[in-house]
């Protein structure tokens, strides 16, 4: 991938859980050349870390062609088992841990790889409700649509 020709995408996401595991919902916000574009879902039973992978994914998988990205997200799992490589280690050992107990969140931890291995992508991690815009707004989102499930 020539870096001149891939367009800069920025991605913002977050997850939540009312209850872990409970009704949980994620948000996402990307942006390219001043257009925003917000995503949002959510499951009925699931986990906080199910929702941080599924924003993330989500994401991802709006973009039409490969793209360089910049995925920012408070959410250490996700951040640290891209940057520092576990995910691929527990890929490799057949999504087993180090420890030989299972990685969590296969399915999804599969289908971010692939996504990653699409797209040039930085890492940014941010810390959760410290005021960062966007970070509170995929909050917004995510939290919104956890409570909407709720109520169904």
């Amino acid at each position: 991938m020539d870096n001149k020709s891939l367009k800069h995408v920025d991605i913002y996401t977050d997850g939540s859980c009312r209850g872990n595991p409970g009704v949980g919902g994620w948000g996402a916000v990307l942006v390219y050349r001043g257009h925003e574009k917000e995503l949002c879902g959510g499951e009925q039973m699931t986990t906080n870390n199910r929702m941080e992978l599924t924003a993330v994914i989500a994401a991802l998988e709006a973009l039409r062609e490969p793209c360089e990205v910049t995925l920012t997200s408070d959410s250490k799992y996700v951040i640290d088992a891209l940057e520092r490589g576990w995910a691929e280690s527990w890929r490799s050992r057949g999504w087993k841990k180090a420890d030989n107990s299972p990685a969590l969140n296969a399915d999804l931890w599969e289908r971010l790889l692939g996504l990653m291995s699409r797209h040039r992508v930085r890492l940014v991690w941010v810390k959760g409700h410290a005021g960062h815009p966007y970070n509170e707004r995929c909050d917004r989102l995510a939290t919104a649509y956890a409570d909407s499930l709720r109520q169904q």
